[in-house]
């Protein structure tokens, strides 16, 4: 068997590599090929581009790379209608991978998307998009499939895989010993996020909150995990810049482990406010858009829900103070941080409904994604 697939940024690249190991313990020949990261790699996808040129967020940004991307889509289709693969699977970037779905599917190429856009959110006119382009969409969280299958798309609920990977009762001191963390100190782990973009945008305002930390928390621990070399090396540049008297920790690929070790974070929106609430560790969101982004989402009202952290989107009440645009400055930031490090009460309540929330997501994700895909193949080949 061979099965496309495309991912375009960490989070999917670790998603699609668990789906691939489980698909190939369910039919071991299988060869993958398409794009993705090293953990997809890993598991021996041969890759037509880097993922690294997939990885751009919101609207604004977008155009300056549009004619790369819009040329890599065409190069994907014309080599997969010439040769067509048994699957094709786009992992997340609906924005890149639906209209691919959707040439594929009219060729009749079955096509899965796995984590469904967050149609439930904003730009909710894309179920149509959705729904022309998936024979099967594999939902991450709860309240996604009924919102899809209403709107008449198929969707299989497989949960997160890490929920299953993280630990009920993560262990601090274990994590500060082997990232070299005091063991008695107060530790803010900052999480600027996973692309060049978001980095530039969010390092200097969290850095700004880390050093105002710093000044009122006698030694403070800071540390910071990077999810690439060329982001790691933007956000050193952002220390000597910012902060030049932080003392600031970085770490590659190693947010369980950080977010283990920390007190309190301080965390872009986006999957890392998720891996904060498995760890059962406060945190403060913050966010920049490109302004012109942000302005385009407010005067269409793109923008369906009160809370954008998916750490709040699955607290019964939200507990994560969020600060969007304008908002995400340290003299805003850094009130709600110390209130984290001071208010053990408010700790103490926000780790208790953060266990609840992840015992009850815990699911062996890889395998029921996997067989919900063989599934649909199934019902494909005798329809």
């Amino acid at each position: 068997m061979r099965i496309a697939i495309v991912a375009a940024e960490p989070s999917g690249d670790q998603l699609a590599a668990g789906l691939m190991q489980a698909l190939k313990d369910l039919q071991p020949d299988i060869r993958f090929e398409g794009i993705g990261g090293p953990q997809m790699a890993e598991q021996g996808l041969e890759s037509r581009f880097p993922m690294e040129r997939l990885s751009v967020m919101g609207l604004v940004e977008v155009l300056g790379r549009l004619p790369e991307l819009l040329k890599m889509r065409r190069e994907l289709i014309r080599h997969w209608l010439q040769s067509p693969p048994d699957l094709f699977i786009g992992v997340d970037a609906p924005d890149f991978n639906l209209k691919l779905e959707q040439r594929l599917k009219a060729a009749s190429i079955p096509t899965v998307h796995y984590v469904s856009p967050t149609v439930w959110a904003w730009r909710q006119k894309r179920v149509k998009k959705i729904r022309a382009a998936a024979d099967l969409v594999l939902s991450i969280f709860p309240f996604e499939q009924e919102f899809l299958q209403t709107h008449g798309i198929p969707c299989t609920y497989v949960g997160h895989p890490l929920a299953r990977q993280y630990p009920l009762q993560p262990d601090r001191q274990a994590a500060r010993q082997h990232l070299g963390l005091p063991p008695d100190a107060s530790v803010l782990a900052v999480l600027p996020g996973s692309r060049g973009g978001e980095v530039q945008r969010l390092a200097r305002p969290f850095l700004q909150t880390a050093a105002a930390c710093a000044q009122q928390i006698p030694g403070l621990a800071v540390i910071a995990p990077l999810a690439t070399q060329k982001t790691q090396a933007a956000f050193h540049q952002a220390c000597r810049k910012y902060a030049p008297e932080l003392d600031v920790v970085t770490a590659r690929n190693n947010t369980p482990e950080v977010l283990a070790a920390a007190d309190v974070v301080l965390v872009a929106s986006g999957t890392a406010t998720f891996e904060a609430l498995l760890c059962k560790r406060p945190m403060v969101v913050g966010y920049k858009l490109n302004p012109l982004t942000y302005q385009i989402i407010q005067k269409l009202g793109m923008l369906k829900i009160n809370h954008v952290s998916m750490a709040n989107l699955l607290s019964e009440e939200p507990l994560a103070p969020e600060f969007i645009q304008q908002s995400c400055e340290a003299d805003q930031l850094l009130p709600a941080v110390m209130r984290l490090f001071q208010d053990k009460a408010l700790v103490a309540q926000i780790e208790q409904q953060y266990a609840r929330v992840h015992s009850s997501l815990i699911m062996d994700t890889n395998r029921l994604a996997a067989q919900a895909v063989m599934d649909m193949l199934e019902e494909k080949r005798h329809a």
